[in-house]
């Protein structure tokens, strides 16, 4: 019994109504406001990625590439700039 209890809290709803606003695709500062926070830093307590948020993010990634390494060459203009300080 006190497990249940303990599960029904307005903490844990309100965290429930942010998860899945989150993956509904609701901006972290809309969701914010519709829990009367007064900064989104306070909402990102409620807002715990679940590994399928973190699956569908990299999903949206293009594959990476390895590109050939090349050494950086500085221009004319940026070496006389380093100089000078």
């Amino acid at each position: 019994m006190a497990e249940v209890c303990r599960l029904c809290r307005p903490r844990h709803s309100r965290h429930t109504s942010a998860m899945e606003l989150l993956q509904a695709g609701v901006d972290c500062s809309v969701i914010a406001l519709w829990l009367g926070h007064e900064t989104v830093e306070t909402t990102l307590t409620y807002l715990h990625a679940h590994l399928e948020l973190k699956e569908a993010a990299l999903a949206k990634l293009k594959p990476y590439e390895r590109a050939k390494a090349e050494r950086f060459r500085p221009n004319d203009r940026l070496l006389e700039f380093l100089s000078a300080l």
